[in-house]
Order: C-alpha cells, then structure tokens, then sequence
C-alpha cells in the first residue's frame, strides 16, 4: 500500500460541513487533526523545518493559531507570541484594526513581546481572505519587526488570501489548499 502525503493524510481528517456558518457554505473543520497525535506530530516538524534558521519567533493568531503556533515555538527553542482579539490583553497592547466582509475588527498583541528586527513567522489555521493574517502582518511591522513566512495548515485558494500576504513575504507555508 503507497504511503499518503502530509496532505493527503490531512485531507482525510478535516470535516467537512455543509451549509456552515451559513447556506452555501462547506467549512472545512480542522478539529478532527487532534484526535491523532501522531499526525499532529507530523505537522508541527514539518512547520518547523520549513522554519528552522529563520525566525526568531512565532506569532499565533487567536484562537486556532495557538493550537499549532505554541508547538512550532518549542519545537524550534523560541518564543510564542500571543495575538489576540481586542479587549483579550491587558494593557500596554498595540493594535492593528481592518476589515472584514461584515464590518471592522481589532487585533492586538502586548507591547514589547514583538521586539525590534526580529523575524516573525505568523501562524493560524486557515487561509482565507487574508484579512487577519495581513492585520497581524501590519503589527508585527509597527513593531520594528519583519514578517519572514506565514504557515497554515489549510488554505482557501479560490478566495485569494495567498496573493494578499505576497505583499510581505514569498515564503508562505500551506500544508493542503482546497
């Protein structure tokens, strides 16, 4: 029997729902990925090599970013930065606001934990639209810092998120595009 790829083995344990979160809509639910650890091994150490040299850190995007995002940061010795919804963190924070299809949202991160000129990778679940992951792109600049890749484990192709983060980096990271 052939040995499935990452994305083929991925592909067998996302959900998919139809009509979710609204009619014509089939989520891809990546909840069944922690149900094998093995699997969850597997994609934590690709992340990592694909990493490894360089960043200096992992920002994780609320909330699904962490899942992954903590365990990319201890498999690669470094920090895990926390990038949360507005009014999540207490303060000092810097924030970034943008847009998103049904109005405005904020996003915020602890002023200091993203330090001048380091190399970011920014990490969350899903690539759709780009929207956050760009917001989260804009932050870490403010901060002095560069975005050097993005990784998610799924992308969204048909919804162009990956043309839109080409504007702060070329090495971004999808396990399985749909």
């Amino acid at each position: 029997m052939k040995e499935l790829s990452l994305s083929q083995e991925i592909d067998l344990h996302i959900d998919r729902v139809q009509d979710f979160p609204k009619e014509g809509i089939q989520y891809k639910d990546i909840s069944p990925l922690f149900l094998n650890s093995e699997l969850c091994t597997k994609i934590v150490r690709t992340f990592a090599d694909l990493s490894r040299g360089k960043i200096d850190a992992v920002c994780g995007i609320e909330s699904r970013g962490y899942l992954f995002g903590v365990q990319i940061a201890r498999e690669l010795g470094l920090p895990f930065i926390l990038v949360r919804k507005a009014g999540k963190l207490p303060p000092p924070v810097i924030s970034q606001e943008y847009n998103l299809e049904y109005g405005n949202a904020i996003i915020e991160v602890k002023k200091g934990y993203i330090k001048q000129g380091q190399r970011i990778l920014i990490h969350d679940d899903v690539l759709a639209t780009g929207g956050t992951a760009s917001a989260c792109a804009k932050l870490v600049q403010n901060c002095g810092a560069e975005v050097s890749q993005f990784s998610f484990i799924l992308g969204l192709s048909f919804l162009g998120g990956i043309d839109e983060l080409k504007k702060y980096t070329q090495d971004i990271h999808l396990l399985l595009e749909y």
